[in-house]
Formats: structure tokens, sequence, C-alpha cells
């Protein structure tokens, strides 16, 4: 997965859909082989970096590719569905999910959970290639419209979709967690 180059730049691009900013805390889901998680450290220098992963293959791989950010406490990666959350004990500013929203049981139930999760004002990208044969932009457009409806039934606004022209094309449907309390934490 680390090796597809399309894999880099939908990760890469994903990343700067969300204008990291230096300290931000971020938390990725289903976080593969750890591009992005690389990606959002690099950004994130003065922030903290969460993932989680159903996978123990693809954590051990994350953490090698992110060992030195390991190390230094900025980034922290754990085994666990979407369906069980760890307690991160903090807020994020930024929530990420890369191809995997399909594969969640109750997609519209575990937005909740994760607006729950962000900072009020917080900001989550929904990023989708289908990879099903025949995939095409129709495909993608497809995609785009169910994230959206999904994202809206979590309580999610100021919705907006991003394409990236690869083959399949991509999609980023980024929103805003209306209901979040501000928080200073």
């Amino acid at each position: 997965m680390a090796l597809r180059p399309s894999n880099r730049k939908r990760n890469a691009w994903a990343v700067s859909l969300l204008d990291v900013e230096t300290s931000d805390c971020v938390l990725e889901i289903g976080f593969g082989p750890g591009i992005a998680v690389r990606e959002i450290a690099r950004r994130a220098t003065l922030g903290e970096v969460f993932g989680i992963d159903r996978s123990p293959v693809m954590r051990a791989q994350a953490a090698r590719r992110n060992a030195a950010a390991i190390r230094s406490g900025r980034v922290s990666l754990t085994v666990a569905p979407i369906e069980d959350l760890p307690d991160f004990g903090r807020r994020f500013d930024k929530v990420l999910a890369v191809n995997n929203m399909g594969f969640w049981s109750e997609p519209a139930f575990r937005l909740k959970e994760i607006a729950g999760l962000l900072r009020g004002g917080g900001l989550i990208a929904i990023v989708s290639q289908p990879r099903c044969p025949g995939a095409t932009a129709d495909t993608t457009a497809a995609a785009a419209i169910r994230i959206v409806g999904v994202l809206e039934e979590a309580g999610f606004d100021a919705i907006r979709v991003e394409t990236l022209a690869l083959k399949p094309p991509v999609t980023c449907v980024i929103g805003t967690a209306a209901n979040s309390p501000i928080d200073a934490s």
C-alpha cells in the first residue's frame, strides 16, 4: 500500500486539504502504513497525531515509518476498530479517514461519536477513491454524494467536496463539527 504512487499522492493531498497547523491535534482513522500520519506530523510540529487502525500489521508498518515521531511523543498509534474508539483524553482539531468509511458499521453514528471528539469548528475529511472494477468519475461522484449525506445526518455543516484527478478520481468531503463545544483543551 505504501509503495503505490497513487496512495502517497492521495494521502498528501488529503492532508493538504485539512490545512494542518503547527499546533494541531489530529486523529487519523484507519492509518494503514502511516503515510498520512507522517505528513500530518511533519506539519503539526508542535501538535500531536493519534491514529487508530484495526490491523496490527498496519500498525507495525506505520510505527516503522513514524518511529522518530513516536519516540518524541508526538505520534501515538493504537490498534482499535472505529466501533471501539479509545479514550484519547483530549479533543482534536482535525480528523482524517482515507478509504475506510465504507467498512464502518453505522457510519452516521460513528461520525456523531467523532464529532464529539472534535473541538468547536473542528474539521473532518473523509476520502474515497473507489477501487471496484470499472470505477469511474461517476463512481467517485456517487461516493461523494453518499459521504455528504452521512456527514449531514451526523450534524456536520459547511460541507465541501474536493476532487483529485487520479484514475479513478478521488473525492475528499470536508465538514465542520457544528455542535462540538468550544474547548481550550
